[in-house]
């Protein structure tokens, strides 16, 4: 079957190697693509929310299934496009994706169906928001309702700090649009973990647990990223945290789904906080996460295609997947000035000597120039992804990776797994 793959990004180069590995996938089309999946894919010179055009090239192709790595186009409506035009395409409609195109919206679904989160409010109004944050009493998190690249969440210990976020997205339109509504939100303490989950309106099929590290420096220092690195699998996140989060958390939020008339269809993204109260829901994303993606499915032995498949044909609960034992770490390697205003057009070097059988290099921000040489074109360039017998081993085989590629202003965190191995002891 001929497979189409939206998006550009190292989440999507995943997706794509993943697919490339399946014996029912004869073609593989990437829009708009990178320099990294030329080998694998045919790039096509789309938009990756140029729905319209999609759809066209889609049919153009003959194309049989897609799948969309990005939330913008779900959040527009791409699923309900192709649906319409008689194409399978894999996630949430319009009405489902809102689970993450509108915290609020997200944040009311949680407290509507008693799904454990923190306590929070939604405010347009800069003084009434203030007010809220001054009755919190302590540290909160101030968010952008809507899609701001990973980039619309404020952690502020103090409340100078939360006065200036919140004047900064309601009186300075930092975020545009997606700053025009806020939400408030009790800080809570604890490690994160991501589960990605893949759900056919009713059922769920959750993938192995991962850690992203959104802050730019080692040791969580900085502002926030789309991400800097992750890890699979998160050793905090035992197999009775695991059953307890099923059962509290993704199946009620899929159930709740339904019950609101939205139900969702693709990959439910949970983001756990896991404090001394319990697991607590951060956020909901409605596609494959950036960059638990990469460690994540270079442990998975299955076929993608299998629980795909049978999420579109409501049949989940008829298939289940098979991981590899061993752990993967993903290093993110990020151009200069990430995330403010990342350097372009550095020349890359050294990815042919960084992979190897246990290491892949997902390409993010690339491009080739018309020498064919290989220039940084983004603000998270790529993704050194390893595998090894455990976290520790993991780590030495991403991090040995990442010292045979360069390119100026190129910067990581030097910590990515640090965590697991406390955990581990």
């Amino acid at each position: 079957m001929n497979v189409l793959v939206v998006g550009s990004g190292g989440r999507e180069h995943a997706l794509v190697w993943k697919l490339a590995q399946s014996p029912q996938v004869s073609k593989i089309f990437a829009a708009p693509g990178n320099a990294g999946m030329k080998n694998l894919a045919t790039c096509l010179p789309v938009a990756a929310d140029d729905i319209d055009a999609l759809v066209q090239a889609a049919q153009d192709k003959q194309v049989d299934l897609t799948l969309v790595g990005p939330e913008k186009p779900l959040t527009m409506g791409i699923v309900d496009a192709f649906e319409k035009a008689g194409l399978p395409c894999f996630g949430p409609s319009k009405a489902a994706a809102r689970i993450e195109g509108s915290k609020a919206f997200s944040k009311q679904l949680m407290q509507k169906y008693n799904i454990p989160t923190a306590r929070f409010d939604v405010f347009s109004d800069l003084a009434e928001a203030k007010a809220y944050v001054h009755a919190l009493n302590g540290p909160c998190v101030v968010k952008a309702d809507g899609l701001a690249a990973g980039k619309g969440v404020i952690i502020c210990p103090d409340e100078e700090t939360a006065y200036q976020a919140l004047e900064d997205m309601l009186s300075n339109k930092a975020f545009g649009e997606a700053g025009q509504k806020v939400l408030v939100e009790e800080f809570l303490q604890g490690q994160e973990v991501s589960i990605l989950a893949f759900a056919d309106g009713k059922h769920v099929l959750p993938m192995v647990s991962a850690q992203d590290h959104k802050r730019i420096f080692d040791g969580d220092e900085g502002p926030n990223t789309g991400g800097m690195g992750a890890y699979s699998p998160a050793p905090i996140y035992t197999e009775a945290l695991a059953e307890e989060v099923l059962q509290t958390i993704i199946k009620p939020t899929v159930a709740a789904m339904a019950q609101e008339g939205c139900p969702f269809t693709g990959i439910l993204y949970t983001g756990l906080m896991l404090t001394a109260d319990g697991p607590k829901v951060l956020e909901y994303n409605a596609r494959f996460g950036d960059p638990e993606t990469q460690p994540v499915l270079m442990r998975l032995a299955s076929d993608l295609l299998e629980p795909i498949q049978a999420a579109l044909a409501g049949k989940l609960d008829q298939v289940s997947l098979t991981w590899r034992p061993e752990a993967a770490v993903c290093v993110v390697l990020a151009a200069e000035n990430y995330p403010a205003s990342p350097r372009k057009g550095d020349p890359i070097s050294g990815i042919d000597k960084a992979e190897n059988d246990e290491t892949v290099v997902f390409q993010a921000g690339t491009r080739e120039d018309d020498k064919g040489r290989l220039l940084t074109s983004g603000g998270r360039v790529l993704g050194v992804t390893a595998l090894g017998e455990d976290i520790k081993s993991a780590m030495e085989h991403a991090y040995k990776a990442v010292a045979y590629i360069d390119f100026d202003g190129m910067q990581y965190r030097h910590d990515i797994g640090m965590k697991a191995l406390e955990v581990e002891g």
